[in-house]
């Protein structure tokens, strides 16, 4: 059996008490934004929710504009109270990130903003170390590169073709919004290609906490020159050069994480200053 990730922007689905190896094979046959509706460890405090959707909202897995589940669902399917819920929904709606509307078709919009995004990105930053961001990054190499590792032995021609027009997607990208959000999407198919569920579903919950954090960083380079970057790892995942695939990526992975880092203390110094 073949694994795939399919990405359905309007297709809500999940139940929270599925367990995780069963939401992993769900991810794979049928729709990624599930990962969105999976328990917090430990039922999550209010800023664990936010950070949840603030993500989601940065990886395009929620489309500006598009309603949020009810208040009663979302809090049920991520283990977390109804108030707890509303204080994340407060705060998002504070950064300008969700609108509440009222009366008959009202409910907690999405409101996609770059510069939103930007300073939750900037905020995010701040609350980690240096040492959390390399761990990260440590762990997203490791991952991202076993990946197209197995991708290059595994992949069908049908993922390939879907990596290939991501990768073209990335090259004509109107915006760093649209980069961001088909890098994140790349590294899930890469890891889908794969056919790992536990890969697959390792590298979701990655670009969970790369998406807010690396915002700044990958707004900042160049459409052209990730999607070459990416598209040297897929021709070698094609070639069936499984050592290569692997060693690309990480160094890629490596190189983003350097960044991250120095930008990470430059922010450090100058808000010291």
């Amino acid at each position: 059996m073949r694994l795939k990730v399919y990405w359905q922007p309007r297709s809500w689905g999940g139940k929270a008490a599925e367990r995780e190896e069963d939401d992993a094979v769900r991810l794979l046959s049928g729709d990624a934004r599930s990962a969105l509706l999976t328990p917090l460890d430990g039922g999550g405090r209010s800023e664990a929710v936010a950070r949840r959707l603030g993500s989601a909202i940065a990886l395009g897995l929620i489309e500006n504009g598009e309603q949020l589940p009810s208040e009663a669902h979302l809090a049920a399917a991520l283990n977390v109270s109804t108030v707890t819920l509303r204080e994340a929904l407060a705060e998002l709606r504070a950064r300008g990130l969700v609108e509440t509307r009222r009366g008959r078709g009202g409910g907690s919009f999405v409101r996609m903003s770059p510069a939103a995004l930007a300073e939750l990105s900037r905020d995010r930053l701040a609350e980690v170390g240096t040492s959390d961001l390399r761990e990260l990054g440590d762990m997203h190499a490791m991952a991202a590169g076993s990946a197209a590792r197995l991708a290059a032995e595994r992949a069908s021609r049908t993922e390939l073709a879907r990596l290939r027009e991501l990768v073209a997607r990335m090259a004509d990208a109107r915006d760093a919004t649209e980069l961001h959000r088909l890098d994140g999407r790349y590294y899930i198919e890469v890891a889908a290609a794969a056919q790992s569920a536990r890969l697959t579903r390792l590298e979701i919950d990655l670009q969970f906490d790369l998406a807010q954090v690396s915002w700044r960083l990958r707004s900042d380079r160049a459409a052209g020159a990730v999607a070459a970057e990416r598209a040297a790892v897929v021709d070698a995942v094609a070639g069936h050069r499984a050592d290569l695939a692997r060693e690309l990526t990480e160094a890629q992975v490596v190189a983003d994480t350097r960044r991250l880092v120095e930008d990470h203390i430059a922010t450090s110094r100058s808000s010291a200053s």
